[in-house]
């Protein structure tokens, strides 16, 4: 599983890139890891509904084809993009779901945060606020899209969206809870090798 660090990149064509590499990939491609940031965007899932957002200003709303609602994305936030070969792992949605929770939870578990996933909602959130949100799109046999990890940004625009759907959803981040916030890179770094440990084959097939 190789890791691409992509930097702060527009999230439209890292959407495209996605796509195109899903579409082009063969039984012998490797999946990938891609670590990014975003400027500000919202993204809205395949049946996301217009009415959970809330304020309309001058940060962009991308439809994509992931499931799930209107999340947001900014500088400061860890995205990782999953790139799998579904197929290949002979695993079930439900399982990448979790190691995608179990490696934030991993992750912040370093920091001494005490995260949980919540079986009615995809996620991972300390006591009832969000720290992490999760999307992905399963085509072709493979997956993409992936984890979204708040370390150390700007949260304010998740007050102009219901986020994931849930009104009144509280959010907050690695910054909010340790001091001095570990950077951005340093988080990537603990979340991919515990993403590369969740999602071997050998782990999935012990299910």
């Amino acid at each position: 599983m190789r890791i691409i660090h992509k930097g702060l990149v527009e999230y439209l064509p890292t959407f495209e890139a996605m796509k195109t590499f899903n579409a082009n990939r063969t039984a012998s491609t490797e999946d990938e890891l891609w670590v990014v940031e975003h400027p500000p965007v919202f993204t809205q899932g395949l049946a996301g509904k217009p009415e959970h957002l809330l304020i309309r200003d001058d940060i962009p709303v991308i439809q994509i084809d992931r499931g799930g609602q209107i999340t947001y994305h900014g500088p400061g936030q860890l995205v990782v993009y999953t790139m799998i070969d579904f197929k290949r792992r002979k695993t079930s949605v439900r399982n990448i779901v979790s190691a995608l929770e179990n490696s934030i939870i991993a992750t912040l578990a370093e920091y001494s945060i005490e995260a949980a996933a919540d079986p009615k909602r995809p996620g991972v959130y300390v006591g009832e606020r969000k720290i992490a949100s999760l999307g992905l799109r399963i085509k072709g046999g493979s997956v993409y899209h992936g984890l979204a990890l708040n370390v150390n940004m700007d949260l304010s625009p998740f007050t102009h969206i219901n986020p994931c759907g849930y009104a009144g959803m509280e959010m907050t981040q690695i910054a909010d809870l340790v001091h001095p916030c570990p950077t951005l890179d340093e988080v990537a770094a603990k979340l991919t090798t515990h993403l590369k440990t969740q999602l071997t084959p050998k782990a999935d097939n012990n299910e």
